[in-house]
């Protein structure tokens, strides 16, 4: 299968964005990507749907005290998924689209011009278990985003599988901000 593969064009990302505009405090709420110890993400802004817990210390002692299982493919609505529900028919559509028996991460990713995600590879658990996507939500002319030995342009409106089990990194030489968000989804291979 190539790295690439465009399963979507024309979703309708103008709801979403005019809702991100209008709430530009939602880039700074969490910081956990741009701020991980060597990690590929420095240069980019984050607002996180869903995600994994991140405090790994709570876990650790309500394991301990047998108070949960832990599951490191669980993933919890953050307060933003609330506050831009314009992303929620996307995302759930996507998973009816591809026949997701389970969601994963959700994030919606800034690269401004100049900046860049660093080469990197998915850790094969989360690779392996999961199904990555992209959704285009704004993009211009001189981005790049490679994946192996390919690259791709993705336009506004496109969804994309990709093969994040590859290194992989994303370059913006374009005048715009490249946003897009990244969605998970457990699928019955």
């Amino acid at each position: 299968m190539k790295n690439f593969l465009k399963i979507a064009q024309n979703v309708d990302v103008m709801p979403l964005l005019l809702a991100i505009a209008r709430q530009p405090e939602l880039w700074k709420e969490d910081t956990y990507l741009r701020d991980y110890p060597q990690g590929p993400f420095a240069q980019i802004e984050t607002i996180m749907l869903r995600f994994p817990v991140k405090s790994v210390v709570e876990t650790e002692e309500a394991l301990k005290q047998h108070l949960v299982h832990y599951d490191q493919h669980e993933n919890i609505d953050y307060p933003a998924y609330h506050k831009l529900h314009e992303a929620r028919p996307i995302v759930m559509n996507l998973m009816a689209y591809v026949r997701g028996e389970r969601l994963g991460r959700v994030m919606i990713n800034k690269i401004a011009p100049g900046g860049r995600i660093f080469p990197h590879a998915d850790s094969p658990v989360h690779a392996e278990y999961w199904t990555r996507f992209h959704v285009c939500l704004q993009s211009s002319p001189g981005y790049i985003f490679r994946c192996g030995d390919e690259q791709v342009f993705m336009r506004a409106g496109e969804i994309w599988y990709f093969n994040n089990k590859l290194e992989h990194s994303v370059e913006n030489n374009g005048v715009d901000d490249r946003i897009s968000m990244v969605v998970d989804i457990r699928t019955s291979r």
